[in-house]
C-alpha cells in the first residue's frame, strides 16, 4: 500500500509563485502592447497629424467585446488595449491565486479578506468607479 503525502505550498513557495505571476503578467502585457504599437505604426505610417487642432476621437474599443473583435482583425489599437487589459488583470489573478493558496492552508479568515478584496476590485471595474 502506498502512502499519499499531501504537500502544501509553504509561504516561500507561494511568494515565489506570486512574484513570478506578477513578473510574467507585466512582461507579457508589455510585449503585447509593444507588438500592438508596431502594428499600429506600420499601418498608420502615412497618416498626417495636425498638432495645432486637438480633436478627440471616439474610441472604437471601449468594451472587452470590442477589443476582442479588434484582435480578430489584428487592429493595432485593439492589441494595445488588450495588453493594457492583461496588465489590469495581472493583480486580479494574484488575488485569485492568493485565495486558493489560503484555502489550501485552511486559513479561512484570509480567504474571506481575499474574497472581499476581489469583490472590491471587480465592483470598481464594473461600475467604472475609477473615473
Amino acid at each position: 500500500m502506498s502512502k499519499q503525502i499531501k504537500h502544501y505550498l509553504g509561504d516561500k513557495d507561494v511568494q515565489v509563485i506570486l512574484g513570478t505571476l506578477l513578473r510574467v503578467g507585466v512582461i507579457v502585457s508589455t510585449a503585447v502592447v509593444l507588438l500592438g504599437g508596431i502594428i499600429f505604426l506600420s499601418t498608420h505610417n502615412n497618416q498626417k497629424v495636425s498638432f495645432s487642432d486637438f480633436k478627440p476621437e471616439e474610441s472604437k474599443f471601449s468594451s472587452v467585446a470590442e477589443i476582442l473583435g479588434g484582435l480578430k482583425t489584428l487592429d493595432g489599437l485593439a492589441i494595445i488595449q488588450f495588453g493594457v487589459l492583461l496588465l489590469i488583470f495581472t493583480p486580479i489573478a494574484r488575488v485569485v491565486f492568493s485565495i486558493f493558496s489560503f484555502l489550501m492552508e485552511k486559513d479561512y479568515m484570509y480567504v474571506l479578506i481575499g474574497i472581499i478584496v476581489l469583490c472590491v476590485i471587480i465592483t470598481s471595474l464594473y461600475l467604472d468607479v475609477a473615473h
